[in-house]
């Protein structure tokens, strides 16, 4: 790759979360470790986001450019090994960004959630990124790292410990405290929309195998977690409300390690929610809970009564104490065909929207400027794909997140 000013940018800086990574990457990096940059529309902003990093950040560079003026983009992107983006919902923002990085082969990473988009994009720069060298990465937040890493961690234990991967894998979520983002509500309140103006979206949206390339061969049926109970940990179980764009993101990297899963590979999320009727009853709730807002927002003055008066806003987020107060605890269950059970968990110290992804990606960002070799190929890669084990190193010493085994077994069902 050739030489660049700096290792990375922060495009998207004076963002909620773009703050939350700034302040992250100023304690966590020394200049000489690292060369990076603030990048932005608004210079008073920038200058004022640099005062309060403290002086840290006296020498850090300030780049203007407009999410939608192609040009300075491509001039930030010239300066940049890595251009990291927080600028959503991207569906409306951040097409031209992708645009610039495919063109200059510059390495991108972002915090999108959304299959329909990520879908778009792969269609109309994925042949321009792999010509360019540019390998670009979504997704690099809580969705869908502790998911993609979590069940790449899961099938390599599997393999040291069976000498097979598992071809059935589920996620449990054991507990979780974080609310949702401003920009998360925002992106959900966009692609509703979306749904009701272009029927492919919808189409995307209810394909598990969406984001894999469109020769992948899959065509085992995939289960959505409603309200069931789970005989692993024998409690019930409700929706997970990222495993829409976290299962895709998984079997795409199922694709691209030329199905390194299984050809019959199946994966499902969901939130345990306890035992007896009061787990069902909360399992019930959480159903019928996301059932009504995705029902509410698809209906447009509905939706605008909500975003005027209910939900939170873009840019909004939670104080720094219930930041600290946030966790997550994800358990994967893996099966093999011989009928052999791994159980691993991932856990996260900070709640999942804010601070857990503001370092989750702050270090998916490093590892692409420092520990991806310059020969990797450029185009659309998924993080499990293109860091997998390097980046669980990193997120395992620097970034709040444990990636660990809790038990094997020969059955399926455990205590």
């Amino acid at each position: 790759m050739q030489d660049k000013i700096h290792d990375v940018v922060i495009f998207g800086a004076t963002s909620f979360v773009g703050q939350l990574i700034c302040e992250y990457m100023v304690h966590q990096f020394s200049a000489k470790d690292l060369s990076w940059a603030l990048a932005g529309r608004s210079e008073s902003k920038l200058k004022a986001l640099k005062s309060q990093l403290g002086a840290a950040a006296n020498d850090l560079p300030l780049i203007l450019a407009d999410a939608n003026d192609l040009k300075a983009l491509k001039n930030m992107c010239q300066q940049a090994k890595v251009v990291v983006s927080t600028v959503g919902p991207y569906d409306l923002y951040g097409e031209t960004l992708i645009q610039a990085c495919a063109e200059t082969g510059t390495d991108y990473c972002d915090l999108t959630g959304e299959a329909h988009w990520i879908s778009k994009m792969l269609e109309k720069y994925e042949s321009t990124a792999k010509q360019s060298g540019a390998r670009i990465v979504h997704c690099t937040g809580f969705d869908s790292i502790p998911s993609d890493l979590g069940v790449h961690f899961l099938q390599g234990e599997a393999k040291s410990r069976f000498g097979s991967h598992c071809n059935q894998v589920k996620l449990r979520i054991k507990n979780m405290r974080g609310a949702a983002s401003g920009g998360t509500i925002a992106t959900a309140l966009n692609i509703a929309k979306q749904i009701k103006m272009d029927p492919q979206v919808k189409k995307v949206m209810v394909n598990p195998y969406a984001l894999c390339p469109k020769d992948h061969g899959f065509k085992t049926r995939q289960k959505e977690i409603k309200l069931e109970f789970d005989a692993t940990f024998q409690k019930w179980t409700g929706p997970f409300f990222m495993s829409s764009i976290n299962t895709r993101i998984v079997h795409r990297t199922n694709a691209l390690s030329n199905q390194a899963y299984g050809q019959d590979f199946q994966y499902n999320e969901g939130m345990m929610t306890g035992k007896g009727i009061k787990g069902k009853l909360r399992a019930r709730s959480i159903y019928w809970g996301l059932d009504a807002f995705f029902t509410g927002i698809s209906i447009a003055p509905i939706r605008a009564l909500l975003t005027r008066f209910v939900l939170p806003k873009p840019g909004e987020g939670p104080s720094k104490e219930d930041q600290a107060k946030g966790f997550y605890d994800f358990r994967f269950v893996g099966t093999t065909e011989q009928d052999e059970q791994i159980i691993t968990k991932v856990y996260g110290d900070m709640d999942p929207g804010y601070g857990s992804t503001a370092k989750i990606i702050s270090q998916a960002a490093v590892c692409m400027a420092f520990d991806v070799a310059d020969d990797v190929p450029g185009g659309f890669w998924t993080p499990a794909t293109l860091m997998g084990d390097v980046l669980i190193d990193r997120l395992n010493q620097y970034a709040g997140l444990t990636f660990s085994v809790s038990e094997t077994s020969h059955t399926k069902t455990v205590d």
